[in-house]
């Protein structure tokens, strides 16, 4: 283990189970709980007063992207180290974790975008590189070759990859595109069919295909209306209520009588399946599909267990598995099976998810991440 990197470290990472006790089968008191035969064991480990937003695995390796820096975490061998400014990140705040070239590259917030050296340390590419925005939500590969970058002022696009190269840069937002992208806040990005770019932005669902820009908005059929989850918003904070930029959202869109965490149009998380489905999980708003012409959203009322859906992964099986505030769900196309801290979830916030070699699932909350065996 590297214990050097963890002298004066504010993270705490303690862990239960997986590095500590093997991994624990169902407890006793709770063996005969019907809900136990979905996890055939759990474990966990805490990150102390931080989030996990971002999770990948890679091998044996489990990098865990949490608001203290990166942790990487062999399995293998039960040894992790913490990435953070002191390694060369210029924000200990990680956002998104995924492979670019094949490097290892993180989004972080108000840091830029960091690609990890294979000799240690960054490569940092930030505003004076080209970057819309210091703060990086997502990033994507496309099967173009391009790099495209969520941020807080647009996205951008890396052509060819040529990420050292000034004159490959290029910036999206809402004035260059003619409002094509209906917001600037960008929050993830995914590859769709026939070579489309799907964007979640704060003011709705973006397409980038064939150098055309369409968007769809909760006028076109993103998210529920408000009469429907009114009564289910209860423990969220509005965000409107303390940040200037999310009120002048909610003003934009009509919503400044609605003081609960509400917004249809707020896509937080995305993803496309196999078939070329988008799903978009909303702001209070619950989880979209389109399938290109039409949309269906589903809410609590259907099996949801919240309305606020912060992350989406398609399992290899074609399984949707879904994070909200209130747990977590797997939707196999007909019905949503739910897992929360009963089932060994760290907490019922679920932000991030990773699928180890063994099959087990690591799944990333407020303060730590729970490895739950026997799901897949």
């Amino acid at each position: 283990m590297k214990t050097g990197v963890w002298s004066g470290i504010l993270l705490l990472f303690v862990v239960i189970g997986v590095l500590g006790l093997t991994g624990r089968e169902q407890p006793q008191h709770a063996a005969s709980h019907p809900k136990w035969q979905k996890a055939k064991s759990f474990s966990h480990f805490r990150v102390g007063d931080r989030n996990v937003k971002a999770m990948m695995m890679d091998g044996d390796i489990l990098w865990v992207g949490t608001s203290g820096g990166v942790v990487r975490y062999d399995t293998a061998v039960d040894e992790y180290e913490l990435l953070d400014i002191r390694s060369g990140l210029l924000a200990n705040g990680i956002f998104h974790i995924n492979r670019i070239a094949g490097r290892l590259a993180v989004g972080t917030y108000g840091g830029g975008l960091a690609l990890l050296k294979p000799e240690g340390g960054w490569d940092i590419y930030n505003v004076p590189e080209g970057l819309a925005d210091a703060f990086v939500y997502s990033v994507l590969e496309s099967l173009t070759g391009d790099i495209w970058i969520a941020t807080w002022s647009g996205a951008n696009r890396v052509r060819g990859g040529a990420l050292d190269d000034p004159s490959k840069w290029e910036t999206f937002d809402v004035q260059n595109t003619g409002g094509g992208l209906p917001n600037d806040w960008v929050y993830a990005v995914a590859q769709g069919k026939n070579d489309a770019i799907w964007f979640a932005t704060e003011g709705g669902l973006a397409r980038y295909q064939n150098e055309q820009w369409d968007n769809w908005k909760h006028e076109d059929g993103l998210g529920a209306p408000y009469e429907k989850v009114r009564s289910q918003i209860t423990d969220m904070q509005d965000p409107g209520n303390y940040s200037e930029h999310h009120a002048r959202q909610k003003q934009e869109m009509g919503l400044q009588n609605v003081d609960v965490a509400y917004n249809p149009n707020y896509v937080v998380a995305l993803t496309v399946s196999r078939d070329g489905a988008v799903w978009c999980g909303t702001w209070g708003g619950g989880l979209s599909h389109f399938d290109g012409s039409r949309w269906r959203t589903f809410t609590v009322e259907d099996g949801l267990p919240g309305n606020h859906v912060f992350m989406l992964f398609e399992d290899d099986n074609g399984r949707l598995w879904i994070g909200t505030n209130e747990g977590m769900a797997r939707y196999d196309g007909r019905t949503f099976e739910h897992y929360t801290m009963e089932d060994g979830l760290f907490a019922d916030n679920v932000f991030s998810m990773a699928v180890g070699q063994d099959g087990s699932l690591w799944v990333g909350s407020y303060g730590g991440v729970a490895r739950l065996g026997g799901l897949l």
